[in-house]
């Protein structure tokens, strides 16, 4: 959501809570009608106040005309939902989660200690990259020198590849494996 759409959130749903409020205290009898059609009445024949309540009217106006008539496409959305949208002056470029996982799969698997990957690509609310890899592991594997080199081969992976920068890459070891002894008959 852009900021112009958040304060034109923000600003329509206060005045929605105002008015509310206001017509609950009359309906109520806490508050009087001719202290509403008082308080009015004044601040139209004050022409400061005219002109603050003219100029926050128009601004209104305008932030419901943009976010009526010039919000987000849903179509655009729902179709971008399982990837990630990379846009420049010459077009757009979708590049999906499970593009995006293999690659992650691909790395993994270049990694001799490593076996049986699965990877998720989750995007947060801020629309950082997120992976998360689950594996098992050879049992002469060094877990901790394996994970650093897993993470920062993923990131610059997937940097390189679609220029895309990883906030974080979770690592979960699964299960270890033994390693298969090769015997050789004479």
């Amino acid at each position: 959501m852009k900021i112009l759409d958040k304060i034109g959130l923000i600003v329509f749903s206060d005045l929605i809570l105002i008015i509310s409020i206001i017509i609950c205290l009359l309906i109520f009898g806490w508050l009087s009608p001719e202290t509403v059609y008082d308080f009015t009445k004044a601040a139209l024949n004050d022409p400061i106040t005219t002109n603050v309540m003219l100029a926050i009217s128009v601004v209104c106006i305008l932030l419901a005309i943009k976010c009526i008539f010039f919000s987000y496409d849903k179509k655009e959305i729902n179709g971008i939902k399982d990837g990630i949208l990379l846009q420049n002056s010459d077009g757009k470029l979708v590049i999906s989660k499970a593009t995006l996982e293999e690659l992650v799969n691909n790395v993994v698997k270049g990694f001799d200690s490593a076996q049986d990957s699965t990877s998720k690509i989750v995007l947060d609310e801020e629309k950082n990259l997120i992976v998360y890899v689950t594996l098992n592991v050879k049992e002469n594997a060094v877990i901790k020198e394996l994970s650093n080199n897993l993470q920062a081969k993923i990131k610059s992976a997937v940097k390189k590849t679609s220029d895309l920068e990883v906030k974080e890459v979770n690592i979960s070891i699964k299960d270890l494996h033994a390693q298969e002894e090769t015997t050789i008959e004479q």
